[in-house]
């Protein structure tokens, strides 16, 4: 593989301004892929990940907007295809997870959730896999988490919406397939954020590998289903946890 092995590609990344979002599109644009940048509320967050993207050798677009929105989603991908003509891959990282038990949910709190996770991921896929297919390649690469898996204390919209991304996943990747689209979810652990400085030693001790994880850690993930290498990876789930569940 060469070093730019994504040179000519385009990711859309939602959720990019911080985070694991930010080290998946500077892990992208070291690779030679150009970065739309995605969020919904912090412009000066996505303006540094821009910053960082372009100091990686790649060009980049900031293009804020809500993914669960399907008039957002509209803008933003107009923003793109008319600045890069194309986008290649698409990454949803976007999420939400509010803590509220189950008997006090209102529908309010449960649409921002499944829209802002399960229907983003539905929306971006409409949007950009048509040229992916027209061209005969691309990448999807979705979001679920544990606990789409064992489930989540208090965030029962949180569960459903991310188990609902690993069906939509499995779906598409027959679909799509056949087509040159390889469709594909990771599955993050307990990740500190890029500002932490110190495990918390209370979520290390139900983990495995003894560590928290670090951004860049589902980014190198990411990195490997967005390239060429990863052409016959298809429909999986790849866990990225420290061995905290299988």
């Amino acid at each position: 593989m060469t070093d730019r092995p994504l040179e000519g590609r385009t990711a859309f990344v939602s959720g990019s301004g911080r985070n694991i979002g930010r080290a998946i599109a500077v892990r992208l644009a070291r690779m030679g892929c150009d970065v739309v940048v995605n969020g919904s509320s912090s412009q000066d967050a996505c303006g540094e990940t821009a910053r960082l993207v372009e100091a990686a050798g790649a060009r980049a677009l900031v293009a804020m907007g809500d993914v669960g929105r399907a008039d957002a989603v509209a803008r933003i991908a107009d923003a793109a295809l008319s600045r890069f003509g194309a986008v290649d891959i698409v990454v949803n990282n976007a999420a939400r997870r509010p803590h509220k038990p189950f008997l006090e949910t209102t529908d309010a709190d449960w649409h921002a959730v499944v829209d802002g996770a399960l229907t983003a991921t539905f929306l971006t896929a409409r949007a950009f896999a048509p040229g992916m297919v027209e061209r005969r390649w691309g990448r999807v690469i979705n979001f679920a988490g544990m606990k789409a898996i064992k489930g989540y204390f208090e965030g029962a919209p949180i569960s459903a919406a991310k188990h609902g991304i690993w069906g939509l996943t499995k779906a598409l990747s027959r679909e799509l397939g056949p087509m040159g689209v390889t469709v594909n979810v990771v599955s993050p652990g307990q990740i500190r954020s890029e500002t932490a400085t110190q495990d918390d030693p209370a979520r290390v001790a139900t983990i495995p590998a003894g560590f928290m994880g670090a951004p860049d850690d589902v980014a190198a993930v990411v990195a490997f289903l967005a390239s060429p290498e990863a052409r016959f990876v298809n429909g999986q789930m790849i866990a990225v946890n420290g061995g905290e569940t299988t």
